[in-house]
């Protein structure tokens, strides 16, 4: 990647969104290796460049060109350096998923090439996987790279009163933006209480038991939640619903 004179060449990036923009060009929410988030349009793609609006889908990596100043800068090439990464089902939806979490949470031209690394890393994981539980446990991974890298880290081996370190065999209280409280009664919120072991386990990217992948998907939704400031993610409620109509169809089904 090289940067003249406000031009960006041949920058990696992957497109997050894209939204229809005038007659023929498109609006791009892009998340690029060392800009982070960028807004590009992408001019006249809809008319004599379809074979460039082909290009420009989520989960395809590639390489853009870009210039300009200020919020929306032109696309001005495109490039894929690979092919489409292959997503159906709850895997699709999760990685779209993902790509509303960046757009939400990520500043624009605020760069995190690690996090970008390991986007990539992760759509290289669920490229073709048809194992539920190891998407769960890449989705936690990732949410977990994301709140570190944007300075939100999870606090999961220290208590936050006493600064001790965490009893496997006790039960926390998680207060998003601090950390970890040991309780004394077990009359707390069970939806804010987690097992000492299930955060351990989640601070070692162990996450192979039921129990500690069911707890690390309630802490980071609890955290997530907190720093999205009330903003509703259209993929998670479509999770959701896929989530529940698999299960009634699973309670339909005739038993042989």
């Amino acid at each position: 990647m090289a940067q003249v004179n406000n031009k960006v060449l041949l920058e990696p990036a992957y497109v997050l969104h894209q939204r229809p923009y005038r007659d023929s060009s498109l609006l791009l929410e892009v998340f690029s290796h060392s800009h982070g988030r960028v807004g590009l349009v992408a001019r006249g793609v809809k008319g004599k460049r379809k074979q460039r609006q082909a290009l420009l889908q989520p989960f395809i990596p590639l390489q853009l060109s870009w210039s300009g100043r200020g919020e929306l800068a032109t696309l001005t090439d495109v490039e894929a350096s690979g092919g489409a990464h292959q997503l159906v089902g709850s895997v699709l939806l999760s990685s779209f998923y993902i790509n509303e979490l960046l757009t939400h949470l990520l500043h624009r031209h605020d760069p995190h090439p690690d996090l970008f690394e390991y986007y990539r890393y992760t759509f290289g994981q669920l490229d073709s996987l048809n194992q539920p539980q190891l998407l769960q446990r890449y989705l936690r991974l990732f949410e977990k790279q994301l709140l570190q890298e944007i300075g939100y880290g999870l606090v999961l081996e220290y208590e936050l009163v006493h600064g001790e370190p965490i009893d496997a065999s006790r039960s926390y209280r998680y207060h998003p933006g601090q950390g970890p409280m040991l309780v004394l009664r077990e009359d707390v919120n069970q939806a804010l209480l987690f097992k000492g072991s299930s955060l351990l386990a989640f601070a070692e990217d162990k996450l192979d038991q039921p129990q500690h992948l069911k707890d690390a998907r309630r802490l980071t939704r609890l955290v997530l939640d907190f720093y999205l400031g009330g903003k509703k993610l259209h993929s998670r409620q479509l999770l959701m619903d896929l989530q529940r109509t698999t299960e009634v169809a699973a309670l339909n089904r005739p038993s042989n």
